[in-house]
């Protein structure tokens, strides 16, 4: 038996009606439904809205969708997971280390969906490519965001260094002289 060739066409569950896209995976959501009482009630609502049953969904194609959703789901659930745990550690502001952590992080899960898209029987899509593209965009602002505000931190805290020493050295007796050393040594100025 000849297997079809499906490649860049796409399965007639992604040809579905948007009510009965919406009700398939709600209910594939709720464990107390069966595929059978699934399938029936999707190719039912085919029915009622006139598709033909050669147009409607198969046994195999509803297993095979919902094994695939069940997948992302689970994914979807093991990073939600990993995601609060890390909020529920570092708190709602992450700086520094922690927060490039939290990028690269994000950068490891757009790369998982581009190869997990690479997998797939049919295409990436070029909506998806486009996302991807935007995430790697905003990614590396953040990160670029994330150095620009830990310099702004250390230059800052500097400042109050060089402050606070130039007001103990003056105190102490030091000459001026001493004491812009001391600042200007500080602040990393030559």
């Amino acid at each position: 038996m000849a297997e079809k060739t499906t490649r860049g066409r796409p399965s007639k569950i992604d040809q579905l009606p948007d009510q009965v896209r919406a009700f398939l995976d709600a209910a594939l959501r709720d464990p107390a439904n069966s595929q059978d009482d699934i399938l029936a009630e999707v190719n039912r609502q085919l029915t009622d809205i006139g598709v033909d049953e050669s147009d409607q969904i198969s046994r195999s194609g509803l297993n095979r969708y919902a094994t695939k959703m069940a997948k992302i789901g689970k994914k979807m659930q093991e990073r939600q997971a990993t995601a609060n745990a890390w909020v529920a550690k570092l708190g709602e502001k992450p700086t520094g280390d922690i927060g490039k952590l939290l990028i690269q992080m994000t950068q490891t899960m757009a790369f998982d969906v581009a190869e997990a898209a690479l997998d797939e029987e049919d295409p990436a899509s070029l909506g998806l490519i486009k996302e991807l593209a935007l995430t790697v965009q905003r990614l590396e602002k953040a990160s670029m965001d994330s150095l620009k505000r830990e310099k702004e931190i250390r230059k800052a805290f500097a400042e109050e260094a060089a402050s606070a020493a130039e007001k103990v050295a003056t105190a102490a007796g030091l000459t001026r002289e001493a004491v812009t050393t001391i600042k200007n040594d500080i602040l990393g100025i030559a």
